[in-house]
C-alpha cells in the first residue's frame, strides 16, 4: 500500500518554474529497435515518472504502443534558444545550483555524442522536462523503477550479462536462430595473437551470445544453437579454447563433420516445424564464422546467402548495406569491401529458415583481428548484425 500511495504521490506534476519565453521540444527520429524506455534512458529521461507520462502525451500514444521506425517523436526534452550570455538569464531563473545542473546535463549529451555541440556552439539549450515540471524529488522510488522493468534471467548469457531487461516487444512474433561456427570437437580456423591461440568457435560464440541478447530484449524468440553452459559472454581479450560445446537440447557434438553438419541443421528444423504450425511467419536464421586465409590478407565483414534462394539474398545484401553504413559513418577514411555472395553451404540449404552466413574477417590477419578481440568491437558487431538483421 505504502508503494501505491508513493507511486501516486509521484505522477502529480506541476510548474516549478514559469516561462514566458518560447521554446519546442527536441525531437527524433526512431531507429529500428528504439523503443520509449530505451529513448528516454540514452537521453537520461527514464528515472522520472513525468517524463514518461509526458512523452505520451506529447506523441499521442498509449503506453501499449510501440515506436515505428522512421517516424519523429518528440521526447520531453525543452530546447530554448541560448542568448549568448548565461543559462540563468537565458531561463529568467536566479538558482546558481539549477544552471550548473542544466550545463552538466548538456555537456553529457555532447559527451555521448547525443547532441553534436554544446548550447554555447549551437545556441540550442536543452533542458530535460522534469527538471522544470516535477515535483523537488523527480526520481522514481528503486523498487517502482524496477517494477516498471521487465528483466528475465538468461544463465547462458553468464553472471554479468544474465539478467536482460525487455527494452521493448518491436520484435514479438519473430523467432531467429543464432549459430555460432564450429564447436564441440572443431574448434573451427586458427589464429595467434601475441603468443595466443585463437580458435574461431569462441569469438563466433561470443558474438552470438551479444546478438541473440539484443534479440531477446526486444521481444523476439531466439535459440542459441550451439551452447556452452562454461561460457558467457566474456568481456576478455584473449577466449580460452575449450571443446565442450553442445546443440541445444545438450546433444552431444559429433566427430563426423557431416553428422554434425546434420545435427545442426536438424535442430533448427525441428523448432522451425514447431513455430510454423504456430503461424509463425518471420522466422531467420543467422550462422557466424571468422574466416581464415593467408595472414597479409585483410577480409571486411561479408556474407553468403544460398545460391537459389532471392529472400536470402535480399536479406544478406540488407546486412552488408547496414555495415556499409556503420563505415561511412563511423570510418568514412576507410571504406569498406564487404560482400555478399552465394554459396551452397550445409547450414544455408538445409535449413529451413531464411537464412544468411556473416564471415567477421581473417582470424590470421592482425588487422582482422582487432575486430574481434577487442571487446568494444565484439559488442558493435553483434548491434550491427542486429541492426542489418532486423532492418525490415
Amino acid at each position: 500500500m505504502r508503494t501505491i500511495l508513493t507511486y501516486a504521490l509521484l505522477i502529480v506534476s506541476f510548474p516549478l518554474f514559469s516561462f514566458d519565453k518560447n521554446f519546442q521540444f527536441h525531437e527524433i527520429t526512431a531507429k529500428n529497435g528504439d523503443g520509449v524506455f530505451s529513448l528516454l534512458r540514452a537521453y537520461q529521461l527514464d528515472k522520472a515518472q513525468c517524463n514518461h507520462e509526458q512523452f505520451y502525451k506529447l506523441n499521442q500514444l498509449q503506453p501499449s504502443q510501440g515506436l515505428l521506425r522512421g517516424r519523429k517523436y518528440k521526447l520531453p526534452l525543452l530546447k530554448f534558444r541560448y542568448n549568448g550570455k548565461s543559462i540563468r538569464s537565458t531561463l529568467d531563473s536566479n538558482d546558481l545550483q539549477f544552471a550548473i545542473k542544466i550545463k552538466n546535463y548538456n555537456e553529457q549529451l555532447v559527451a555521448t555524442g547525443l547532441k553534436a555541440s554544446n548550447y554555447p556552439d549551437d545556441l540550442e539549450l536543452l533542458v530535460p522536462y522534469n527538471f522544470l515540471n516535477c515535483a523537488d524529488d523527480p526520481s522514481l522510488p528503486s523498487d517502482i523503477a524496477n517494477a516498471r522493468r521487465i528483466v528475465h534471467d538468461f544463465e547462458i548469457f553468464g553472471p554479468s550479462y544474465r539478467n536482460t531487461e525487455i527494452i521493448d516487444n518491436n520484435l514479438r512474433g519473430q523467432v531467429f536462430y543464432v549459430v555460432a561456427g564450429h564447436g564441440g570437437p572443431d574448434p573451427g580456423s586458427l589464429g595467434r595473437s601475441n603468443g595466443n591461440r585463437l580458435c574461431e568457435d569462441e569469438y563466433a560464440y561470443d558474438v552470438a551470445l551479444r546478438l541473440t541478447r539484443l534479440l531477446v530484449s526486444h521481444g523476439a524468440t531466439a535459440y542459441m544453437i550451439n551452447r556452452d553452459k562454461d561460457d558467457g559472454i566474456r568481456d576478455e581479450q584473449y577466449l580460452e579454447c575449450d571443446y565442450d560445446e553442445v546443440l541445444i537440447g545438450d546433444i552431444k557434438m559429433s566427430t563426423n563433420q557431416i553428422r554434425r553438419l546434420r545435427q545442426r541443421s536438424n535442430a533448427v528444423n525441428k523448432l522451425y516445424d514447431r513455430h510454423k504450425k504456430q503461424k509463425v511467419k518471420s522466422q531467420k536464421l543467422i550462422s557466424i564464422h571468422i574466416d581464415s586465409r593467408h595472414k597479409n590478407q585483410k577480409a571486411d565483414v561479408f556474407f553468403y546467402h544460398h545460391t537459389k534462394s532471392i529472400k536470402g539474398n535480399h536479406l544478406a545484401d540488407q546486412m552488408m548495406d547496414t555495415f556499409d553504413q556503420k563505415y561511412k559513418k563511423y570510418q568514412s577514411t576507410r571504406g569498406y569491401s564487404g560482400k555478399v555472395q552465394g554459396r551452397d553451404l550445409h547450414i544455408l540449404r538445409e535449413s529451413k529458415p531464411l537464412s544468411v552466413f556473416v564471415e567477421l574477417g581473417n582470424i590470421k590477419n592482425p588487422f582482422d583481428q582487432k575486430r574481434f578481440l577487442i571487446v568494444d568491437n565484439r559488442k558493435l558487431l553483434a548491434e550491427w548484425l542486429f541492426e542489418g538483421l532486423t532492418a525490415n
